[in-house]
C-alpha cells in the first residue's frame, strides 16, 4: 500500500482513539459477567411504514435487548410539533444515545440546553438529569439506543400497557404506583420538582 494511501486509512480509524472509556470498554455481557452467554448473531430488520405520532408522541422498538445478549437496544420515537416530553429525570444504570433521523429536538442536561438537528447525536450519560421536547412546528423523529438496560420494555409498559384502555386512568392511583415500580425496577429518579420544571419548559416554548 502506498504511503499517502495507507494514512488516508488510518486517518479513519484515529478518532476511535478518543472515544471515551464507556464506549470502547468490554460490556458486562462481554466479559462474561452479564447475560451474553452465546455470540451475538447477525440481525437484518427490514423498513416498515413512517411511525406515526398520533398528535402527541409515540415509540417503536427495532433492536431488542434480547436480541443482543442484553447489550443493547434500540427504539424509535416520533413527537408531534410543539409537544413535551417526559419530566426531568436521570438513570441510574443507563446511557442514551440519540440519533435525530427528521427535525430537530431539543435537549437539555444538567441544566445545558442544545438543539439537535437531523443528522446530530446526543448522548445522555447515566446520573445527569434530562428531558427533551419538539418546539417546531414539524414532526421530529429520532432513534434513541440503550446500552446494557433492555430500558424498551419500560417503554412498551408506558405507552402501551399503563394506558386507560387497559384500566390505567391518567393521574390514578393505580397507573401511578405501576409507574413507580417501573422507576425502581430500571433505575429512573424523578426530582421532586421535575413537574414544577417540565411545566416550565412548556410555557416557555408552548409546548402540550
Amino acid at each position: 500500500m502506498e504511503r499517502r494511501h495507507f494514512l488516508q486509512a488510518a486517518s479513519l480509524f484515529a478518532p476511535l482513539s478518543m472515544l471515551p472509556e464507556w464506549a470502547t470498554a468490554a460490556s458486562p455481557a462481554a466479559a462474561g459477567k452479564g447475560p451474553l452467554s452465546e455470540p451475538i448473531k447477525p440481525l437484518y430488520l427490514p423498513p416498515l411504514p413512517p411511525l406515526a405520532h398520533n398528535g402527541t408522541m409515540n415509540i417503536r422498538t427495532w433492536v431488542r435487548s434480547s436480541m443482543t445478549g442484553g447489550v443493547y437496544s434500540s427504539v424509535e420515537c416520533v413527537v408531534a410539533p410543539k409537544v413535551m416530553g417526559p419530566p426531568p429525570h436521570f438513570h441510574k444504570e443507563l446511557d442514551e444515545l440519540m440519533f435525530v433521523l427528521e427535525g430537530t429536538a431539543s435537549v437539555i442536561v444538567d441544566g445545558k440546553e442544545v438543539q439537535v438537528e437531523a443528522g446530530g447525536w446526543h448522548l445522555r450519560p447515566r446520573m445527569l438529569t434530562h428531558t427533551f421536547w419538539n418546539a417546531t412546528d414539524k414532526p421530529l423523529r429520532f432513534v434513541d439506543m440503550y446500552f446494557n438496560q433492555p430500558f424498551e420494555e419500560f417503554l412498551e409498559q408506558i405507552f402501551f400497557e399503563l394506558t386507560p384502555e387497559k384500566g390505567y386512568e391518567y393521574g390514578s392511583e393505580k397507573r401511578e404506583m405501576a409507574h413507580n415500580k417501573l422507576n425502581e425496577k430500571f433505575g429512573l429518579v424523578y426530582a421532586a420538582t421535575c413537574g414544577v420544571e417540565r411545566q416550565e419548559i412548556m410555557n416557555k416554548y408552548e409546548l402540550k
